[in-house]
């Protein structure tokens, strides 16, 4: 097989936004007194919004009503919008720019997959937005991960087939909505969390895209 795409995940696989969301979501939960753990919060990556609040609902066994969820959708995003908000180059994740290099140089396209509402503002402060070819968000799709839609979108707007694309994720979601587009998937984190991925690998610290690339 003559692969031809990688298609990112954002969060915590290009950059760490991570930490921001927890806050955010952090500060939300005082409205109904509850406290969100990072273990928690690791459940919500790749998940949409609304999906990580009626979570954290669901955990603090609380009944909101439609109207608090949609005002605390609404403080939640601006809460994030303001932490990202100082976001620059330094905060992309090590070993990202000089693999992202060796993939266009091998002439893979470039894609994003990410779930995030807020992803063009985030490639545009921290200097990415000119390695993409395509960005697929949270803007573009009606289904979170694990459905394959934003992977599949993907691929449709880089004109290929699914077959030929390799993704990119930290989040067993991610993974699973890989697999289920009929996609590789390199898992980027802890093999324990990731063990549906073809591949994993800690980071992007010295890697070889060649060699990664190989299946």
């Amino acid at each position: 097989m003559i692969y031809k795409a990688c298609l990112f995940d954002l969060d915590g696989v290009l950059v760490d936004t991570a930490i921001y969301h927890f806050q955010a979501w952090k500060n939300l939960g005082k409205q109904f007194a509850y406290e969100l753990t990072e273990e928690q919060n690791e459940q919500l990556k790749g998940v949409s919004r609304v999906e990580s609040l009626n979570k954290i609902l669901n955990w603090a066994n609380y009944s909101a009503t439609q109207e608090e969820k949609n005002t605390w959708l609404i403080e939640k995003n601006e809460e994030y919008l303001r932490l990202i908000s100082n976001m620059n180059p330094s905060e992309i994740l090590p070993g990202v720019l000089d693999f992202l290099q060796q993939i266009k140089s091998l002439g893979y396209k470039i894609a994003l997959g990410s779930a995030s509402k807020n992803a063009e503002i985030i490639l545009e402060k921290t200097g990415l937005m000119p390695w993409f070819d395509l960005i697929i968000d949270g803007n573009k799709v009606s289904k979170s991960k694990p459905d394959p839609e934003v992977f599949l979108k993907g691929a449709e707007g880089l004109g290929l087939q699914p077959e030929v694309c390799i993704v990119f994720e930290d989040a067993q979601a991610g993974v699973e909505a890989a697999k289920a587009g009929n996609m590789k998937a390199i898992g980027i984190g802890e093999p324990e969390t990731l063990s549906l991925a073809d591949k994993i690998i800690p980071n992007f610290i010295g890697v070889k895209a060649a060699e990664l690339l190989q299946f």
